[in-house]
């Protein structure tokens, strides 16, 4: 399921001056950039950006540009390296027929699995992932049913059932397992995935 969130922007002159004198009024300047990649100039109320940016899910923005109404992404955002403020941010706008490209968060949903209450440790490879689909397929994140995995069941990308994505990683990667704690029997496991983690956590938004 994709969450939403509706964002009310004015379009803004451009500037350093001008920049200043937006964040000294508790706003933000930032960047819509259309299907065909025209950028145009906007500002936001600071409180109205933090549901969209201090969120590790994926939202689809229903954008009000003085009166334009747009669907977006949040491709990018620039935070103060002292304060940790937002200082920028950038939109990119999507179309039905256009794919895009976004990280999403893995969320265990579910029972506590069945190799856990047998005393075994669930183990999360990675947390990111990195999918490619057109706008209808969108999601906020990969909800994955964790419950009946018992000791040495797995999960790799190829066993979820996610319509219209398409994975960055190889499908043979592992998401996660139920393993034996050390000293009974078994290791941690997971390794030979371990060198993907990078790749699968990389953040970006959208391209």
């Amino acid at each position: 399921m994709l969450q939403e969130v509706n964002l009310k922007v004015t379009k803004r002159e451009v500037g350093k001056h001008s920049a200043k004198q937006l964040r000294n009024d508790n706003k933000v300047p930032g960047v819509f950039y259309s299907k065909n990649n025209t950028g145009i100039n906007i500002a936001a109320d600071y409180q109205s950006l933090k549901p969209i940016v201090y969120t590790a899910h994926v939202k689809l923005v229903n954008l009000d540009i003085d009166g334009q109404a747009e669907r977006c992404l949040l491709k990018d955002v620039k935070f103060n390296p002292i304060t940790d403020k937002i200082i920028h941010f950038d939109l990119l706008g999507i179309v039905d027929d256009r794919k895009v490209t976004i990280t999403v968060p893995i969320e265990f949903i579910g029972e506590q699995p069945v190799g856990v209450r047998k005393g075994g440790k669930l183990q999360q490879v990675f947390h990111n992932c990195k999918v490619t689909c057109l706008p209808k397929n969108l999601i906020s994140s990969l909800q994955i049913d964790v419950s009946k995995l018992d000791i040495g069941d797995a999960i790799h990308l190829r066993d979820l059932e996610f319509e219209g994505l398409e994975y960055a990683l190889p499908l043979d990667t592992l998401v996660c397992s139920v393993n034996n704690p050390k000293g009974k029997g078994g290791d941690e496991g997971g390794a030979p995935a371990a060198a993907a983690t990078e790749a699968a956590a990389e953040p970006e938004a959208a391209n």
